[in-house]
C-alpha cells in the first residue's frame, strides 16, 4: 500500500488494487476457457470475460467519479491466485479433474474480488459516495453469481466426473 493517511487513500489504493486484478483476469479466463473440456464450463469462462470487460469500465468510472487518476497498481493476491491457475494448468491432465480445477480456480478469484468489493463499498458508503457505491455493488454482484454459477456447474456433474475418473484408477 502506498502511503496512506486517510480511508480516501486507502479506497483509493483498493480500487487500483482491483484494477489491476480486473486487468489480470481479463487475461487468465481467455486461456482458462481454452484449456476447459466442459462446454458449458468453458461458455461460463467466456462470459465472465465480457462481464469482466465491463467490470474493468466500471473501476474506470468510480476513479473519475472520485476525480482520481485511472491507473492499476500490481494486485500482488490476484497474481498469486493466477500463478497457483497456471501451475495447475501445467500439471493436471486435460479432462474432468482440470475442470475441476478450473472451477476451484475461478472461485478463489472470485472470493478474493467479493471481499475487495465489499470492503470498498462498506468505505464509499461511509464516505457518501453513492454512484461509485452504485456501480460497486453492480460489480460485487456479479461476482456472487459467478461463484455461485460456477458451484452449480461443479454440482452438476463436472466434480462427479472428476471423481469418477478416479474411481476408475483406483479399480484398475
Amino acid at each position: 500500500m502506498a502511503e496512506v493517511g486517510t480511508l480516501h487513500e486507502a479506497l483509493v489504493d483498493e480500487l487500483k488494487d482491483l484494477y489491476n486484478a480486473e486487468k489480470q483476469l481479463t487475461k487468465a479466463l481467455p486461456k482458462m476457457a481454452k484449456n476447459a473440456t466442459s462446454a458449458p464450463l468453458r461458455q461460463a469462462l467466456i462470459s465472465h470475460l465480457k462481464e469482466t470487460q465491463t467490470q474493468v469500465r466500471r473501476l474506470e468510472q468510480a476513479m473519475r467519479l472520485l476525480d482520481e487518476k485511472v491507473e492499476g497498481k500490481l494486485c500482488d493476491g490476484m497474481q498469486g491466485i493466477l500463478k497457483e491457475g497456471n501451475k495447475m494448468m501445467e500439471e493436471v491432465e486435460a479432462g474432468p479433474v482440470l475442470d475441476a480445477c478450473l472451477i476451484a480456480g475461478g472461485q478463489r478469484a472470485e472470493h478474493y474480488e467479493i471481499g475487495a468489493y465489499g470492503t470498498c463499498i462498506v468505505w464509499e458508503k461511509q464516505m457518501g459516495h453513492r454512484e461509485v457505491v452504485r456501480l460497486l455493488t453492480q460489480t460485487l454482484n456479479e461476482e456472487k453469481a459467478a461463484d455461485k454459477k460456477l458451484s452449480k456447474l461443479a454440482e452438476s456433474g463436472i466434480n462427479a466426473a472428476a471423481d469418477f475418473g478416479m474411481e476408475e484408477e483406483e479399480e484398475e
